[in-house]
């Protein structure tokens, strides 16, 4: 079967998360791979453990499967010459270190370029190219506001529970580049592409960065609520937890009959869904109890054959589970003959009809490919 990129190759200076996430995804379609890392030590997220599989960081398999691994000590002659035949054969590079140390290495966008002028090159930075302030996520959670809208209320500051803003960015890098070598394939032009955690972030934030920008709301923290939409937070059932994401009227009006009080649908302080937001503690309070009178599990099945959308709070386990449930096809297995046992991991979410993701490799061992290395 053809992959998608079959026949593109990436040269991978990246490191820890944003820049591996980006490129995993597109090996994960059929590029080749080529990751570029120091001798000895390797990636960052090598060493970052527990949890181990084996002598493994699981973070570092997460987001490195299908590449290749070659170590290179970029200011050694020998290891620069192997890494610049690298990129004179890449289609891309994709690189994370602070701005303007690829240039001190002799391997920027302008030295690359001039060599390889169809050459895509994408570069993430934590603030920018023009700022050299190092770029780690719970710092671009503070800095950027995410943690000051997340956690019970204002006065508790609370990062997201993964590097969700790395993940952001990475993807943002993805499309960068896949839009970069579309104008490649209609022009032959190559071209710079840049990502910055700070950036990708605040664009994520959407709603809450918009309320600011276009109507002067600074938002602050509500706990598990919205600051627009209403029921839409989390309740307790008479065993656990269970969301309530109720995003319209009609879905209201099917709520409350389910629960068996259909007159709050025609009751002024709830009829619209701006009347519930401005009246969420009253109604809060006449849903928990309710809702306390049965298991979270009871009212998700009665719930959603109405179509409306809940769910009890899963763990991890539970939420792989639910996916294996649907459908989805959450986990992959990957077979590796330098390994004693395979290795799982979560499979990549897009589907494609034609060229769906494949699976080829696991992640590679450090140095791994050296043999492999462009030679002069």
């Amino acid at each position: 079967m053809t992959s998608a990129l079959n026949g593109l190759v990436i040269a991978d200076f990246g490191r820890v998360l944003a820049g591996p996430y980006a490129t995993m995804l597109l090996a994960d379609l059929g590029a080749e791979v080529v990751k570029v890392e120091r001798p000895g030590s390797g990636d960052d997220t090598r060493s970052w453990g527990p949890p181990w599989v084996g002598d493994e960081s699981s973070y570092f398999l997460s987001v490195n499967r299908n590449k290749e691994s070659v170590a290179l000590d970029l200011a050694d002659p020998d290891g620069f010459e192997a890494a610049r035949r690298l990129v004179d054969r890449a289609d891309v590079v994709v690189e994370n270190f602070l701005p303007g140390t690829m240039d001190r290495l002799g391997l920027g966008y302008e030295a690359v370029a001039q060599r390889n002028p169809d050459i895509v090159y994408c570069s993430v930075t934590g603030f920018g190219g023009n700022n050299q302030l190092p770029g780690y996520d719970l710092l671009i959670q503070a800095v950027g506001g995410l943690m000051s809208i997340t956690g019970p209320d204002p006065y508790t500051p609370t990062k997201v529970g993964v590097a969700m803003v790395d993940v952001i960015t990475g993807l943002h890098a993805a499309v960068g580049i896949l839009a970069a070598l579309r104008h490649r394939d209609r022009t032959g032009e190559g071209q710079r592409v840049e990502v910055n955690l700070l950036s990708s972030l605040l664009s994520a934030l959407v709603n809450q960065t918009s309320g600011y920008v276009a109507a002067g709301v600074v938002p602050h923290a509500m706990g598990n609520r919205h600051p627009s939409i209403a029921p839409y937070e989390v309740f307790q059932a008479s065993d656990r937890p269970l969301v309530l994401a109720v995003g319209n009227d009609r879905q209201f009006a099917a709520l409350v009959d389910v629960l068996g009080r259909p007159e709050l649908a025609a009751d002024q302080r709830f009829s619209t869904n701006e009347a519930r937001v401005a009246n969420r503690e009253e109604l809060g309070g006449i849903l928990n109890v309710v809702l306390a009178a049965d298991t979270a599990d009871a009212w998700f099945a009665a719930l959603t054959a109405r179509r409306v959308p809940c769910g009890p709070l899963n763990d991890i386990a539970d939420a792989i589970a639910l996916a294996g449930r649907l459908g989805l096809d959450p986990v992959i297995t990957i077979d590796d003959e330098h390994r004693d046992a395979p290795i799982r991991q979560v499979a990549n979410p897009i589907r494609l009809s034609a060229t769906p993701p494949t699976y080829r490799s696991a992640p590679p061992r450090l140095g791994e490919h050296n043999s492999m290395a462009p030679q002069a």
